[in-house]
């Protein structure tokens, strides 16, 4: 049982030092993290139903977020149009096909309105959002909100209609799941917010077909990475602060410290990885 506790707690059997925090300790971890990085890959190419994409977002989440947003703003609720629809998962096949992640595609000659057009829908205005990584609506929607541009799009006064698409592929190698969302208004007049009396709680009725969302795996390998990065790093704050607690209440000398310093940088490594393993917009 010391064995144990001398990882975790600092004692004169360890020189008053956990030994989870001596250098030979912190190597052995970081060859772990290190073999795990190409395990993890292995694993999701072996057992892709149990280790690869996992993502909950369907096009009725999306319709209804994107819509309380309006309202909240006071702007009337987007239509559902499957002309967008169909011009949303055009874009979606097309930058896997051609393998970008841009409005435009790489040889500048498919702007992203093309597909609008050719899927029938004559605008006057025209917006498109795009997403990828992402593992829920929810946070979607929040991070076009969180984008002035995005958030300039969700909100305009010139939109009534908008498509969307979520699409499974493979981009620069790697397995994402793509978000598209087409606006348009056929319109020179702003829409006007006239707030119904019976408000629909419910618009799942009104989408039609593109109701797709990928459950394609028990685990996402993302989320199962910053998982296993987080608990590692946690585990390590946890065993400083112990540190600096007895050593503290024992009236320790040591010539060696600077605990706050490596809380504060592995506090600053947990930050990171949250902000890596989000998803990104364009």
């Amino acid at each position: 049982m010391h064995s144990i506790l001398s990882y975790f707690l600092p004692h004169e059997n360890n020189n008053y030092r956990a030994k989870l925090l001596h250098h030979k300790s912190l190597l052995f971890v970081l060859i772990i993290i290190f073999c795990a990085s190409f395990l993890i890959p292995a694993l999701r190419f072996n057992f892709p139903s149990v280790l690869g994409i996992s993502a909950d977002i369907s096009s009725q989440k999306l319709l209804l977020i994107v819509n309380q947003k309006r309202e909240a703003n006071r702007l009337p609720p987007l239509i559902l149009n499957e002309k967008l629809s169909l011009a949303a998962v055009n874009k979606a096949k097309d930058m896997f096909a051609k393998n970008y992640w841009a409005h435009n595609s790489p040889d500048g000659k498919t702007l992203w309105w093309v597909f609008i057009k050719g899927a029938g829908y004559n605008y006057v205005y025209a917006g498109e959002n795009l997403a990828r990584g992402f593992d829920n609506t929810d946070s979607v929607v929040n991070a076009w909100m969180e984008s002035p541009l995005h958030r300039a799009n969700l909100l305009s006064q010139n939109y009534k209609d908008v498509g969307f698409a979520i699409e499974e592929g493979k981009l620069s190698g790697e397995d994402t799941v793509l978000v598209v969302q087409e606006l348009g208004g056929q319109s020179l007049e702003p829409v006007v917010y006239n707030p119904p009396k019976n408000p629909v709680k419910n618009v799942a009725s009104a989408v039609s077909n593109n109701n797709y969302a990928v459950k394609g795996s028990l685990i996402s390998p993302l989320s199962l990475s910053s998982l296993i990065n987080k608990t590692i790093l946690y585990i390590f704050i946890a065993v400083f602060i112990l540190d600096m607690i007895v050593v503290e209440r024992k009236k320790i000398v040591r010539f060696v410290g600077h605990n706050t310093d490596h809380i504060s940088f592995f506090v600053m490594l947990i930050i990171l990885i949250g902000i890596l393993n989000k998803g990104v917009i364009v």
